[in-house]
């Protein structure tokens, strides 16, 4: 496999050209790169630097480096091959569990939050982002334009774990997983090589990258479609945990023949008494669904209709700007102590309603805050025309269990928890997990059928042959150390 470089860059042949001397410990080569964007343990910026979004993690690698250009990465990436250091692409530390788990006594993580310029082509209808932009700052200006991007759920996940991850968004099942949107993907490979890959240009690259993660290099920047959607009828239905059963038992028998243009979630929220949170619902076991519909009022109102039958509480569902879409979910902004556990399901009959309310529903102690089902089907569910390595998903539904962690009896218990739930929808799973929720670690040739991981795993061996980088969901070579993987 041949790489198409944008630029020739500085000789790769010999590392010492455009590293600094190797002295001291491996960790200590590093210094002065970054403009002093360099953190080793002890240092005075060394606990701020490391910390991923998830606070309940203990992220302490051998260096976090922090580079403001491609040509800053280019050089952290040559020293730590130079030093025997590995390095672990982050921007944001989403999903950050896998990663600590493989220990990280020799990984340089790579922060890339200070790259996060965005630029918008409205004719084109095309975004171009830097490798640490965060949602928010791309779908602002895209709605500008009247343009809305495949974002998530939340505003300060990264764009670029979360596309090459896959991203399920709220107009999923018309338009599908996110990272088949991509168009482009810059990186630095594991040569030091500033590396562009599309359709046409690193082509096999470009297939990898769009659902094969973080393992290939570090991602300076993306380029991706935009839609021209600048509203939808969106928003939330609520009721009283009280009503979680008839509520559930409608929404699953609901959700897969829904119309492609509808992409809801199914949650019961166990809300603690604080004072973000509405009075209304302050300390409230609630049950909400949440979701948008392409089309107009009249259509949208149609789709739900079967919902709304339910008397909701509380009723949100109108014509909202497409833009206030990525804080819909309400999901929790900067850095978090939080554990979860997260299955795939091929279905979800009532027998799967009975046991996910065994554990969750009215009566139930369980310390979880949050009990997820995301609607998949439509788009999800066929396969994307000139797709990525992910490119649709062979189940129903996905489940997501999360709990706060505020302390480690906390962190214990609430990881207890959301295994429990999991389990018991175990006899619906499919046996294949969604890489971007897994947020404990997991065998990742779950995430893929057995001809993709072989690709996957040759694609690697291609671009990084000696194994530099770490991905949190990290796809081996086909020879390490002598033994061919499984």
């Amino acid at each position: 496999m041949t790489i198409d470089l944008i630029t020739s860059g500085p000789t790769t042949s010999s590392p010492t050209t455009s590293s600094p001397t190797i002295s001291g410990t491996a960790a200590e080569s590093l210094r002065g790169l970054c403009d002093g964007g360099i953190h080793l343990p002890g240092d005075p910026g060394y606990d701020a630097a490391r910390l991923p979004w998830s606070a309940a993690l203990d992220q302490r690698p051998a260096a976090v480096a922090q580079p403001t250009s491609v040509s800053q990465v280019q050089q952290v990436v040559r020293a730590a091959a130079a030093a025997g250091l590995r390095v672990a692409p982050q921007s944001t530390g989403h999903n950050a569990g896998p990663l600590v788990a493989q220990g990280l006594d020799d990984v340089v993580v790579l922060r890339t939050s200070a790259m996060t310029g965005v630029s918008i082509d409205p004719q084109r209808r095309i975004a171009r982002v830097e490798g640490g932009a965060l949602w928010m700052h791309a779908t602002e200006p895209a709605g500008d334009h009247g343009l809305a991007a495949l974002h998530g759920s939340s505003p300060d996940v990264g764009i670029a774990g979360y596309s090459l991850g896959g991203g399920i968004g709220w107009y999923a099942r018309r338009l599908g997983l996110a990272t088949n949107s991509l168009t482009a993907v810059e990186l630095v490979t594991a040569d030091g090589e500033h590396v562009r890959a599309d359709a046409h240009r690193n082509a096999e690259l470009f297939w990898a990258l769009r659902g094969g993660g973080g393992s290939f290099g570090v991602v300076t920047a993306l380029e991706f479609r935009l839609y021209a959607i600048e509203t939808a009828f969106a928003g939330m239905l609520i009721w009283d945990r009280e009503l979680a059963e008839p509520v559930l038992r409608r929404w699953a028998q609901w959700a897969p023949g829904a119309p492609d243009d509808v992409t809801t979630s199914f949650r019961i929220l166990n809300l603690p008494p604080v004072p973000d949170i509405p009075e209304m619902l302050r300390g409230r076991s609630v049950v909400v669904i949440d979701g948008a519909v392409l089309g107009s009022d009249e259509a949208g109102a149609a789709a739900i209709a079967d919902l709304r039958a339910l008397s909701p509480e509380i009723d949100t569902f109108g014509r909202v700007p497409a833009r206030s879409l990525v804080r819909l979910h309400m999901d929790p902004e900067g850095p978090t102590p939080v554990v979860s556990d997260s299955a795939m399901l091929g279905s979800f009959p009532d027998e799967a309603v009975d046991a996910f309310l065994s554990e969750v529903g009215q009566g139930s102690t369980s310390s979880l805050l949050m009990a997820e089902l995301r609607q998949l089907g439509g788009a999800l569910g066929r396969e994307h025309e000139g797709g990525g390595a992910l490119s649709k998903f062979d189940a129903q539904f996905v489940a997501f269990a999360g709990a706060m962690a505020m302390t480690p009896e906390m962190a214990a218990r609430g990881q207890q928890d959301a295994h429990r739930l999991t389990a018991v929808l175990s006899p619906w799973s499919n046996g294949r997990s969604y890489l971007n929720f897994a947020e404990t670690a997991v065998d990742p040739r779950t995430g893929y059928d057995e001809r993709t991981w072989l690709q996957l795993k040759g694609i690697r061996s291609a671009v990084d042959p000696h194994g530099l980088f770490v991905g949190n969901h990290r796809i081996p070579r086909l020879v390490e150390n002598g033994r061919v993987t499984d």
